[in-house]
């Protein structure tokens, strides 16, 4: 096997041009990859922490059913009181929880004295909301970034087009679960930035003031969010939630509680999935390049060496050691140009983290720098794939070497 190697390497060097071209290809094609795959990959973790920590949170519990008519608002489904305090001492005992935040929502009409419209109400409690949805805060373009009993925040969208101003007092009026209908005069605190996904044109108030113009004598909670401490386990601590829940039956027996992730609340997970699947194109067209540079540079490598494979044949060469020379060949072709390009590609990328050069716009968040990191295990199979495919497309021109008949190469010209 030393020999073998020796012998490939000494050939790879016979030809510098031809290999030098060959191992920059796939070295450029596996930066490309590890650029792209560094870059997309922060991104999206980026609009995922936007769209997560500004409104919807890692994930929710909700009453069966809630979620296939959340657009309804429905009151009659939201968790009695009982339920919800189940749910918050459950999330109080679970060590990956940071921390959740219960709110009511409920449709209500929007009066500025002089116009009226519709708009959606999340009634919570500030502290826990703004501690669930850290980026709450920051959505607040205008006014307090806070919210206290008579206080209301409200869409960006709504205050343009219904002229309301901080400091305006309005009134909200709704209709509760008993079909009676309540107003209460509130004070405008905050005008919010719309965002992506659900939620994004709803207004907040104190929970108190919910159950107030819901005309509740005990909190009726809509839906819990919750935060958790590693966001990579979101998907294990939902169904440890959701396992944990799955006692909680009504009077006919049927479960009465749902756990929801944000990829299940968000249509931002579709595009995180688009993002993914791009991923993987990029890195079949890597394969594909490296597959075809290879071959070709095999092929003209066994038609360049007729007569050199036809000597080594006749003087005893077995045609298997003909074939691990080429196989090792393109072995060493495919590791030279993998970690050539792994090195640069870590250098760029460490260079963009630096210098903070890829930035873009999140709404009013201007310049959010993303900061590319390059996933280790992505990296690791990318290589073995890059490697792998080296060694199978010189296979054929391996194979074609292998089977050539002594004296007809010797006699080639």
């Amino acid at each position: 096997m030393g020999n073998l190697f020796k012998i490939s390497v000494r050939n790879l060097f016979r030809y510098k041009r031809r290999t030098f071209l060959t191992t920059s290809l796939i070295a450029f094609g596996v930066i490309f990859v590890l650029g792209y795959t560094s870059i997309s990959g922060s991104f999206k973790n980026m609009m995922i922490g936007q769209v997560t920590d500004s409104m919807i949170g890692h994930l929710q519990v909700h009453r069966k059913g809630y979620v296939a008519s959340i657009e309804n608002l429905p009151l009659n489904m939201n968790l009695n009181p009982q339920a919800a305090r189940k749910v918050e001492s459950l999330l109080k005992l679970q060590p990956e929880v940071e921390d959740y935040s219960p709110r009511i929502k409920f449709g209500g009409m929007f009066s500025t004295f002089v116009e009226t419209t519709n708009i959606r109400l999340n009634g919570v409690y500030p502290e826990k909301e703004f501690k669930t949805i850290p980026l709450l805060s920051s959505r607040i373009t205008d006014g307090r970034k806070t919210l206290h009993r008579g206080e209301i925040l409200i869409p960006e969208l709504l205050a343009r087009g219904m002229k309301a101003k901080i400091g305006d007092m309005i009134v909200i009026v709704a209709t509760n679960q008993d079909g009676s209908v309540n107003g209460k005069q509130f004070e405008i605190a905050g005008i919010l930035e719309s965002a992506t996904g659900p939620g994004g044109r709803d207004g907040y108030i104190h929970i108190e003031d919910a159950m107030e113009v819901l005309r509740m004598e005990e909190m009726e909670i809509s839906e819990v969010a919750i935060r958790i401490k590693d966001f990579g386990q979101v998907e294990t601590f939902t169904r440890k939630l959701d396992g944990l829940l799955s006692g909680e039956v009504n009077r006919q027996g049927a479960r009465s509680l749902e756990v929801h992730s944000w990829q299940q609340l968000s249509p931002f997970y579709n595009i995180a999935r688009m993002i993914d699947m791009m991923t993987i194109f990029i890195q079949l067209m890597l394969i594909a390049v490296v597959l075809i540079s290879i071959m070709n540079v095999m092929i003209m490598a066994v038609y360049e060496r007729i007569r050199e494979i036809g000597t080594i044949a006749a003087i005893g060469t077995l045609p298997m050691k003909i074939l691990s020379m080429f196989l090792m060949e393109g072995l060493c072709l495919g590791v030279i140009g993998t970690v050539i390009g792994n090195v640069i590609g870590m250098v760029i990328i460490f260079i963009l983290n630096v210098s903070g050069w890829v930035t873009f716009d999140f709404g009013r968040q201007k310049g959010l720098v993303l900061s590319p990191t390059v996933d280790p295990v992505n990296m690791l199979v990318v290589s073995a794939i890059v490697i792998f495919v080296s060694v199978f497309a010189s296979l054929q021109p391996a194979l074609k070497a292998s089977r050539m008949d002594p004296i007809q190469a010797l006699r080639h010209v």
